[in-house]
């Protein structure tokens, strides 16, 4: 069983920059796939980052301005998001996924606005 707590959304301005972090209890976030997804207003929920327990990572289509980390000793999953556009807001959400075990965390509004 894990547990995941996201935090760090908030209201920025375009081209501005936010770090969410999902800390995770219960087991540790290396042994997962860590992904972050994004779900905006009237859409479905879509993968924005994705951490692979080996290291590996892919940032899909915000490729050159967001950046998906991991802290072991924290236990911890970062989204550092950079240059961030309108069309970026939305709810964040982690999530762990190892075999048939998949665990979301309760999300986290971003909202980039002038």
């Amino acid at each position: 069983q894990v547990q995941l707590v996201e935090s760090g959304g908030g209201l920025v301005q375009p081209g501005g920059s936010l770090r969410l972090s999902c800390a995770a209890s219960g087991s540790s976030v290396s042994s997962y796939t860590m992904g972050w997804y994004r779900q905006a207003p009237g859409k479905q929920r879509v993968l924005v980052a994705v951490l692979t327990s080996g290291g590996s990572n892919d940032t899909n289509s915000v490729k050159g301005r967001f950046t998906v980390s991991r802290d072991n000793a924290r236990n911890t999953v970062f989204l550092q998001m950079n240059s961030l556009r309108t069309e970026d807001t939305a709810v964040y959400y982690c999530n762990a996924r190892r075999a048939t075990h998949v665990y979301w965390g309760q999300g986290t509004q971003v909202t980039v606005s002038s």
